[in-house]
């Protein structure tokens, strides 16, 4: 036998140095976190918000989002215009250092910008690299300056598109002149489908959410977005001058308890920044900061709570400081007022921020150059000093508003107080009933509900709760179940419809208060997942209108009060089947019978039985309800790990699975109503289980 030697060297020869845009086009997901969809639309916002930075500077007053046939995307402003004269240290135009060089823009040292979204200086440049082809067109100083890249590399293309010849060429081309008071900027790009995945696509929805979101934050600012894909292009145009009160009344809901409430206010603070000096080297140097405030608010009768944050018009999904900050301050002053007007007395506990957040809608935004955020998809913000600048103006302005004079709002404000007190009073409720539930399950063998079928197994991993439809299926899932590591829990009918009760209504159903209770991890906000007995909580219904209702009202329930177990991948829907088929004289050692989970199975088993020449027992047994499976063909089919089919419930979206929760379960009924009438054509009727 021979040996074989294996190289293991590590030298230096094996290591890669990326120069310029090639780190990004090796690794894109690092600069637009992935090459999907979520990548296609992050390249997208990365060139509107230049655009939005212009106008936030009081320099522009419009944008127009254009989209085409053959894919690529146009981003125009009446903006100041990219620079086109030469930056000394490069030798280049101002717009291709912008678009070829990483961390080469106006947004450093305060120069240009006083707050704008973008901070590293990245964003064109990524776009550029990530592009087959993009086009620049900048009117400045009388004249129109044209430049376009392939892939990040400046030249000329003799032709339109992406695929037309390319000649490398660096520099700025003459496109004629324009009137000296007209400016702005163009940008076309081209997505390269070397880096993005296939099902990669813009959705048009997202864009209208984020320039109306933007309009609302830019008030004044004109944002267009025509899309040209058809053969009669589609126009919708924004504009709000109210700005972020507009945007709260945008988003509520629920009936109003207060006006919109405004507080707005400016902080300073002293940071310190490495600036490069005239040698280029970077030198710490000690800045002062102006952050300016501008939040809105409103109380209404829900329960739901929405705040969207935002830095610079940049949606900061995740929070921060300054949303840390303005809860801080709602909090300590909500329970001041609440002791100066003895609706808490002496001895009752503080009110909490989840009793204050329940029914708010707010915006909260603040305006502050070069802000921290945690990586460049700028979900959280970090500027620490963000968080008491907020804190002391939330704080003032809140108190101000206590202290009106004016009848009608110390009415309204007193209706929020009173609100906040219920909520706390609610929440001190159910507290006391799980305290309850807790001391007797430490008292007694028989805490959990008498109906629970438990396992064996403690182990949490393996363990799994079925949560059964009627006593009728509880009997057969009882004797197909491995009752090593599979649990029981039967509910009677149909539970409550948490969307639209309040948790004490919610406790107080005993089905909500069973699977609650059985689950052992809380609920709401101090829901526990590592204190879940579960591994996996399986809703196991008929497969009819009726059963998809109570999976229906079950993920309600879980959505809204234990959203982690979702979130966490730990709740799944049983896939019973709709069929079974008996096959007559199947011969030694083949399948007896066939089950089918649809009726388009069905009749594709049909058919092929037909052709093998199979015959089988008529009618084939339609199953109406779980009650109606023997106990092995329950295991078989739905229980068994090795055979059985799972769905796995998934949020892709939490607000856009707020909003569907709260158009079907809430307790709003004309857009439930409106929803039902514009989609009845596209019901299959045929599917109807009437």
């Amino acid at each position: 036998m021979t040996a074989v030697r294996v190289e293991t060297g590590y030298t230096a020869r094996h290591l890669s140095v990326l120069e310029g845009l090639e780190a990004v086009r090796k690794r894109p997901g690092m600069y637009i976190g992935s090459t999907d969809t979520r990548g296609l639309m992050h390249c997208l916002w990365e060139i509107v918000d230049n655009s939005v930075d212009e106008a936030l500077g009081g320099h522009c007053t419009r944008i127009e989002v254009e989209l085409y046939a053959d894919g690529s995307i146009e981003v125009r402003d009446n903006g100041r215009g990219i620079p086109v004269d030469i930056e000394p240290k490069t030798g280049l135009a101002g717009v291709e250092l912008v678009y070829t060089k990483l961390h080469a823009g106006g947004k450093f040292g305060g120069g240009s910008y006083v707050a704008s979204g973008g901070l590293h200086g990245v964003g064109a440049s990524v776009v550029n690299a990530l592009s087959s082809r993009l086009d620049v067109e900048v009117d400045r100083d009388g004249r129109t300056h044209k430049i376009s890249f392939r892939r990040g590399v400046p030249g000329v293309f003799d032709g339109d598109g992406p695929k037309a010849k390319f000649k490398k060429k660096s520099g700025l081309r003459d496109g004629g002149s324009v009137p000296e008071n007209v400016t702005g900027t163009r940008v076309r790009w081209w997505a390269d489908r070397q880096i993005f995945l296939p099902d990669a696509e813009i959705s048009l929805d997202e864009i209208h959410v984020r320039l109306r979101q933007t309009a609302f934050l830019v008030p004044g600012l004109t944002l267009v977005l025509r899309d040209s894909r058809q053969e009669e292009p589609v126009v919708e145009e924004y504009r709000f001058d109210g700005g972020v009160s507009e945007f709260v009344e945008f988003l509520a809901r629920d009936e109003a308890i207060c006006d919109v409430l405004r507080l707005q206010g400016v902080g300073h603070f002293r940071e310190t920044v490495p600036t490069l000096d005239e040698q280029g080297h970077l030198r710490p140097t000690d800045v002062e900061r102006e952050l300016s405030v501008d939040i809105a608010m409103r109380w209404g009768k829900g329960y739901e709570t929405t705040v969207r944050s935002f830095v610079n018009v940049i949606a900061t999904s995740k929070g921060g400081t300054h949303v840390n900050g303005f809860e801080r301050a709602l909090v300590r002053t909500i329970n001041e007022q609440l002791r100066e007007t003895r609706l808490l007395k002496n001895g009752d506990e503080a009110v909490l921020k989840e009793d204050i957040l329940e029914g708010l809608t707010a915006v909260v935004t603040v305006r502050v150059p070069e802000p921290q955020f945690e990586g460049q998809t700028k979900e959280i913000l970090g500027t620490s000093a963000a968080s008491r600048i907020v804190s002391n103006v939330v704080s003032r302005e809140l108190k101000n508003l206590f202290a009106t004079s004016k009848r009608a709002q110390k009415q309204q404000l007193r209706a929020v107080l009173e609100k906040i007190v219920a909520a706390a009073k609610a929440r001190i409720a159910a507290r006391e009933h799980r305290d309850n539930q807790r001391r007797k399950s430490a008292l007694e063998s028989s805490a959990l509900p008498a109906k629970l079928v438990d396992c064996r197994s403690d182990d949490v991993d393996r363990s799994e709760l079925f949560i059964v439809e009627g006593d009728s299926a509880l009997g057969t899932a009882r004797a197909a179940r491995d009752s090593e590591f599979q649990a029981l829990l039967p509910i009677r009918g149909k539970i409550l419809n948490v969307q639209k009760a309040s948790v004490s209504d919610m406790l107080k159903n005993a089905e909500c208060a069973a699977i609650i209770q059985v689950i052992g991890a809380g609920s709401g906000r101090s829901f526990d997942l590592q204190a879940a007995r579960y591994g996996k909580v399986i809703l196991m219904a008929d497969a009819d209108v009726d059963g998809a209702h109570i999976r229906c009202l079950l993920l309600t329930l879980f959505h809204r009060y234990m959203r982690p177990m979702i979130e966490a991948g730990r709740v799944f829907a049983a896939v019973p089947p709709l069929h079974r088929i008996e096959i007559l004289n199947p011969g030694r050692g083949k399948e007896k019978y066939i089950y089918c989970y649809s009726d388009a199975e069905l009749h594709r088993v049909l058919d092929d039985l037909r052709r093998k020449g199979k015959r089988w027992k008529e009618p084939v047994q339609r199953y109406k309800g779980l009650g109606e499976m023997d106990a092995d063909q329950l295991a078989e089919t739905t229980m068994e790990p090795r055979h059985r089919t799972l769905r796995r419930v998934r949020i892709e979206d939490a607000a856009e699975a707020e909003r569907i929760f709260d158009l079907l379960m809430g307790s709003d009924v004309a857009p439930r109503r409106e929803f039902i009438v514009n989609s009845a054509a596209e019901v299959d009727r045929d599917h109807i289980d009437a």
